[in-house]
Formats: structure tokens, C-alpha cells, sequence
């Protein structure tokens, strides 16, 4: 680390700069922590742009940790469809229930306490004690990472618990001891404006004369990449079986991935297996039917983390039979128009989509 005075400089400057440049965020006009908390959980792994119609919705429907709490799971998550990583939105849910039991609805503000909860690790309760606790407390996201690792000439990239301890030591070190909030919200926003991943705009930075990456011509350097796994790819058949008008949907199992949240019935497609195929074999192994596979409604490609799911959806028909539903939560017969009160995955969003614009 550089010595004080540098550091000095560093506040200042990126100060400055965030008083004059920072954006106009929802999140940024309250300092209620309970709706700082929200945000900056939704914030994980998901830009400003898609965060922000999501915050002011759930905002508008649970303003406060008690209305949140006492909420069933069922709203919490249709509030949440779309945004991915359906556990934040569970343990946000399970924490506002704590917070109102054991701390009386007031969101806790100290280290030890808040990151007791479920979903806050130390990013988080940094965010969260800084910016609506004025707290000293560091954060280190991905942009602080890389902010960090540019200025200093960190060969850091968070991937080993060695690294991510140099690293938060680093932000600890250069936060201020007034202001930690203000100061931290400028770091992320460096990170996220100008101090881009692949094309930082190094003329408009702030600290473009106290960076070492920059005045070495080495900001592409760092941080190192890390080594990303393979993208897995699978393809996926689902039906659209409808009986007397009525639509059927199942839940996904509670402990499993996306648990909770509700699907069109169907599965993974085997090797040399036809997707059609696939289908009637899913359904004859989940439900103990055989199914009238007909047309096909569509395809679906979407990218989720780990993997790319290619969803062949078709229209089928029960001719007979009763269902015996073995491998999921409950299942209901439903109209059409009635599956937007339930939350799906983001890829069987779209067939929701398809089919109440489409009704028969």
C-alpha cells in the first residue's frame, strides 16, 4: 500500500468526483436500511439497468420489513421473477422475518448481528453498515476489485481466500474514517462507470494520475483473469397440457434448484433422444400419463449462469388417465390468463408469455 498521504489524495479526488457525477439511483434517495438492504441484494450479480423496476416494485409492494414478513413466499417470489438466483429473494425473505421477531423490525447494525442473517455475507453488511449506518466499514464487489487491483498494481483477482484477504485489506486501509458510505458508493461507481472491465475510460477517471495501472499503460493487466468453467449446454422438452380449458403447472421442488417457482412439466432431453420423444417419456416418468405430443409452440434459448437451456415447448393433449405427480411440490389445473399470478423460471416466463397472448 502506498503511504497515507496517497491514500489522501486518492479519497479526495474520487470524492469529488462521485459529488458531482453520481447517478440519480432510487436506493440513493432513502436511508432506510431495510430498503438499502433490498437493493443491494438484488444488486448482486445484476446491473443497475435491470435492478431498478424490480426495487421500485418491490418497494411500492413491501415497504417496510414487517410487510415484508408477513408476506407469503408465493408474492415474495413472483415479485422476484425474472432476476435470477431465486435464494436471494428466500433468504431476504426468511431475514425480514428475524429482523422483525428478534430485533423488534429494526434492521441490525452491527457486523456480527447482520451478517446472522440469512443472505448477508460481508459485502453486504458492509454495504448495508456504511451507506445506512455511516459505519467504517469496507466493501469489495466486483467493481471494487478492480478499481483496487488498477490503482495498486494488485496481482489480485478475489479468486483464493488468500487473495480476497489482501484485497478487502487493501479496501480497509484506503477507507476513509468519516464518510465510509459516500466513499464506498464512489468506489463501486468508478468501477461501474468508468473503470470498466474491458474498456475503462481512463481520461474521465478521477484518478487517472494516482493510478499505477494507468501511468504504466498496464490497466488491461488487471486484475488477473480468472479461469472461467465451461458453459454447460442442455436441452430441455416441456408441455403445454391442457384439459377442459385449464392449463397444467407444477411446483418445483422447495430444496432444489429454483425450488418453489413453477414449471411446465417435462425434463431433459437423453442422447439420440428426439425432443418430442423426450417429452413423452418425461411425462410418463413425472406424472404416470401418456400424452398426445402435437404441434410444436416454440423454442426457448436462454442463458442462465452455469448453463444454456434450449427449451423445446409443444401442445399435448391427456386423452385419459389420472395424474400422480411424484417428483414436485404440488400441481394445479390453472386457466391461462391466470398463470401470471405465478412465478416461473425466467425461460418458461417466455411461454407464459406466448400463451396468454394467445389464448384459445
Amino acid at each position: 500500500m502506498p503511504p497515507d498521504n496517497h491514500c489522501k489524495k486518492i479519497r479526495a479526488a474520487l470524492l469529488g468526483w462521485f459529488r458531482k457525477n453520481r447517478r440519480d439511483l432510487p436506493w440513493r434517495r432513502t436511508q432506510d436500511p431495510y430498503l438499502i438492504w433490498v437493493s443491494e441484494i438484488m444488486l448482486q450479480q445484476t446491473q443497475v439497468k435491470t435492478v431498478t423496476p424490480y426495487y421500485r416494485r418491490w418497494a411500492k409492494s413491501f415497504p417496510s420489513v414487517q410487510v415484508l414478513a408477513r408476506a407469503p413466499e408465493s408474492r415474495v417470489l413472483k415479485h422476484w421473477e425474472g432476476l435470477g438466483y431465486y435464494s436471494r429473494a428466500r433468504n431476504l425473505h426468511r431475514a425480514a422475518k428475524i429482523v422483525v421477531e428478534q430485533f423488534r423490525g429494526e434492521v441490525p447494525d452491527t457486523m456480527e448481528s447482520i451478517t446472522g442473517l440469512p443472505g448477508i455475507g460481508r459485502y453486504t453488511a458492509g454495504a448495508i453498515l456504511s451507506i445506512a449506518f455511516q459505519k467504517p466499514v469496507p466493501v469489495l464487489d466486483g467493481n471494487v476489485k478492480r478499481v483496487l487491483a488498477r490503482l495498486f498494481c494488485l496481482p489480485e483477482n478475489g479468486a483464493s481466500a488468500a487473495s480476497q484477504n489482501r484485497l478487502w485489506q487493501t479496501a480497509e486501509r484506503l477507507l476513509p474514517k468519516r464518510g465510509a458510505g459516500d466513499f464506498n458508493q464512489a468506489l463501486m461507481e468508478l468501477g461501474a462507470t468508468v473503470c470498466g472491465a474491458r474498456n475503462p475510460v481512463c481520461p474521465s477517471c478521477p484518478l487517472q494520475s494516482l493510478c499505477q495501472a494507468q501511468t504504466q499503460n498496464l490497466q488491461h493487466r488487471f486484475p488477473p483473469r480468472k479461469t472461467a468453467p465451461p458453459v454447460k449446454k442442455i436441452e430441455v422438452s416441456a408441455g403445454v397440457i391442457r384439459r377442459g380449458g385449464k392449463i397444467f403447472i407444477q411446483q418445483r421442488p422447495l430444496g432444489g434448484l429454483m425450488g418453489g417457482l413453477w414449471e411446465f412439466p417435462g425434463g431433459k432431453r437423453k442422447t439420440n433422444e428426439s425432443p418430442d420423444a423426450c417429452l413423452r417419456r418425461e411425462i410418463r416418468e413425472e406424472l404416470g400419463v401418456d400424452i398426445v405430443v402435437r404441434e410444436k409452440l416454440m423454442t426457448v434459448k436462454h442463458s442462465y449462469t452455469q448453463f444454456r437451456v434450449t427449451l423445446h415447448v409443444y401442445r399435448c393433449r391427456l386423452p385419459s388417465g389420472r395424474i400422480r405427480a411424484t417428483c414436485c411440490e404440488q400441481w394445479k389445473w390453472v386457466e391461462a390468463r391466470q398463470l401470471a399470478a405465478f412465478a416461473f423460471p425466467a425461460a418458461n416466463v417466455k411461454i407464459v408469455r406466448h400463451l396468454t397472448r394467445r389464448q384459445p
